[in-house]
C-alpha cells in the first residue's frame, strides 16, 4: 500500500464534494467505478457553470457590452487554465473542442488531408478506441494512405522493438494512446515520439485516459499534438482540448467554416483567423470551457503524487481481491498501468456482471470499450470494467467483489 497516499489523501473530504455520490442505487449509496467513461463532478464545476448562466450567461468575443466582456474574460482564462495544465508552450496552442473524438476528427482533416498522400504510412497500436482509429482510416480511404498497426505483449504492453521497425521514411502520421481504456498500459509518449521525428512523422496522442491520472506535459513529451475530453477530467460533456504545435496549426486549414473562425469574408474570397480561434467556428460552449476551466483548477490543486498513490493502491487492492475469484482472468498486466480493471468472468457475459453489479449498487463498464480490434486480440468479444478514480474507497471494491461473487452464485 501507499503510505503517502493513506498519510495525505483525505477520500472522505474529496467525496463530499461530489453531490451525485451521496445518490443512493439499489437502496444504497453508489459505488461508482465507470470513472474511464466519464468521471463525475465536483461542486466546484457546477457552480462555476451555474453561475455563468445566472449572472453572466452571453456569448464571447465581438461584444461591446459588460455580460459579454466578462464572459470573455472568463473564457480566455479558462484557455490559459488548460495551457497551463498541459504545460503548452503558448496559450494559443491549445483548442477547444467538442471532446477527444471531436480533436481527432479536426487533426486528422485539417492536417491529415493537406499532409497525407497516396503510399504514406500512418501507424496506430493494437490499443486504440475506436476515436483513434475510424478518422485515420477514413483518413487512408480518401488518400490511398495505408494502415500499419504496432501489435501488443502478453501483459499488454506495446511491443517497441515490432513498432520500431515498422517506423519507416514512409511513416507520416504516429498516432497512440497514451492510456489504454480497457487495458490501463501507459505508454512510454517521449521514446516513440523520439523514434518518429527521426523520421519526419507527427505524434499525435490520444490523452483520454491519461490525463485525469498523470501530469500532462505537453514539451516533455515531446508529442505534436495532444487531446483530452473534459468529461474524463471532471468536467462537463460536450468539451475537450486539442494542444497542437504552434506551426503546424498556424498551416492547417480551418477544419469546420462559420462565424468566429475568419478575418475577412467576401463571395470571392475568405481569409481565416489565426489559431485557435481559426478551428473554433460558430458560438462556442461557453459555460463548459468554463466548468473544463474550474474542474482543471481543481483537479491541479490536488496533490497530484497522493492523488496516484491512492489510485494506485486501489488497483493494487481491488487487484489482489479479483484475482482470488475463480474462473476470473484480468486483462491487462503491464507494469505501471493505470487505475483501470478489465475482466471476464468464465461462463458469465459482461453485460451480466453488469447488470448484477448494478443491483448491488456498483456502477461499472460492460462491452467492447469501443475497442474492437483490441478485444479481437484478446479472443473475446468484450470485458466488464472497474475503474477507478479519486473519490473511490477500498470499501466500493469489495462491493465490486462481493457483486460478482453474488454473480458467480447466480450462473452457478
Amino acid at each position: 500500500m501507499n503510505t503517502l497516499a493513506a498519510v495525505t489523501f483525505d477520500v472522505d473530504a474529496i467525496r463530499a464534494q461530489f453531490p451525485i455520490l451521496a445518490r443512493h442505487v439499489a437502496g444504497v449509496p453508489v459505488a461508482y467505478l465507470d470513472n474511464a467513461a466519464t468521471a463525475q463532478i465536483p461542486r466546484a464545476v457546477l457552480d462555476a457553470m451555474a453561475r455563468h448562466y445566472a449572472e453572466g450567461h452571453a456569448n464571447v468575443h465581438r461584444g461591446v457590452h459588460t455580460l459579454s466582456h466578462e464572459a470573455t474574460v472568463a473564457y480566455d482564462a479558462a484557455r490559459a487554465t488548460a495551457a497551463r495544465f498541459l504545460n503548452a508552450p503558448a496559450v494559443a496552442d491549445v483548442v477547444f473542442t467538442h471532446g477527444t473524438t471531436s480533436a481527432l476528427n479536426l487533426v486528422a482533416r485539417a492536417w491529415g488531408d493537406a499532409n497525407i498522400r497516396a503510399g504514406d504510412e500512418i501507424l496506430l497500436t493494437t490499443l486504440e478506441h475506436h476515436s483513434n482509429i475510424v478518422p485515420w482510416v477514413r483518413l487512408a480511404e480518401r488518400t490511398g494512405a495505408v494502415i500499419k498497426v504496432i501489435p501488443l505483449r502478453v501483459d499488454g504492453s506495446l511491443d517497441l522493438e515490432a513498432g520500431a521497425e515498422l517506423i519507416g521514411v514512409r511513416t507520416k502520421v504516429v498516432a497512440f494512446a497514451h492510456a489504454s481504456n480497457v487495458l490501463g498500459t501507459v505508454v512510454p509518449v517521449r521514446r516513440i515520439a523520439d523514434l518518429a521525428h527521426a523520421v519526419g512523422a507527427i505524434v499525435v496522442v490520444d490523452g483520454a485516459q491519461a490525463a485525469p491520472h498523470i501530469i500532462v506535459d505537453v514539451q516533455a513529451l515531446a508529442c505534436d499534438f495532444y487531446v483530452a475530453s473534459g468529461h474524463k477530467l471532471y468536467g462537463p460533456n460536450g468539451i475537450g482540448l486539442l494542444y497542437g504545435r504552434s506551426a503546424l496549426l498556424e498551416a492547417m486549414p480551418p477544419y469546420e467554416g462559420g462565424g468566429g473562425m475568419i478575418e475577412q469574408v467576401g463571395f470571392d474570397r475568405i481569409t481565416y483567423a489565426p489559431p485557435p480561434t481559426r478551428f473554433e467556428a460558430g458560438t462556442p460552449p461557453v459555460a463548459e470551457a468554463l466548468g473544463l476551466g474550474a474542474a482543471l483548477e481543481w483537479l491541479m490543486a490536488l496533490d497530484r503524487a497522493a492523488l496516484e498513490g491512492h489510485e494506485q493502491d486501489l488497483l493494487s487492492y481491488a487487484t489482489d481481491r479479483l484475482e482470488r475469484i475463480e474462473d476470473l482472468t484480468i486483462h491487462g498486466t503491464a507494469a505501471g498501468k493505470l487505475s483501470v480493471l478489465s475482466f471476464t468472468v468464465a461462463g458469465i457475459h459482461p453485460h451480466d456482471i453488469g447488470t448484477i453489479l448494478d443491483q448491488h449498487g456498483v456502477a461499472i463498464r460492460a462491452g467492447h470499450h469501443c475497442a474492437q480490434p483490441l478485444m479481437r486480440h484478446l479472443r473475446i468479444p468484450a470485458t466488464a470494467r472497474a475503474s477507478f478514480a479519486a473519490y473511490n474507497s477500498r470499501a466500493e471494491v469489495d462491493l465490486l467483489v462481493d457483486g460478482i461473487v453474488a454473480a458467480r452464485r447466480m450462473f452457478a
